[in-house]
């Protein structure tokens, strides 16, 4: 579910969505997923957004659509849980992450060498 209220409130405040993505010390590509409403955001990633973008939680949160597999067979079928979007938004993070310091230690040893 695309998150309009925050993309509203987003550009009214003249952001683009690389600052917030700073903000969420995320890249712009997650960001934009999260804006989409493809993953997940978190809590604690709603309160940073309302903080950064002043404005009360309720201006710009919009609740997660549940998701539901269904399958025609007679066979019950697995439901994808807020938790399951969780988990792979925070693997997606830490790979980032991973890469991100993975730079950093390269840059640092370029640097120590001079």
């Amino acid at each position: 579910m695309q998150k309009d209220k925050l993309r509203t409130i987003r550009k009214q405040k003249n952001y683009t969505q690389q600052h917030v993505a700073d903000a969420l010390a995320t890249d712009v590509s997650n960001y934009s997923r999260k804006e989409s409403g493809d993953v997940k955001i978190t809590e604690e990633e709603w309160n940073k957004l309302s903080k950064f973008l002043s404005v009360p939680l309720e201006d710009i949160y919009e609740e997660e659509a549940s998701k539901k597999i269904t399958n025609e067979d007679s066979q019950k079928a697995p439901s994808v849980t807020p938790e399951d979007d969780l988990n792979v938004e925070l693997i997606r993070n830490l790979l980032d992450y991973i890469a991100l310091l993975k730079e950093e230690n390269a840059r640092l040893k370029v640097e120590s060498k001079k």
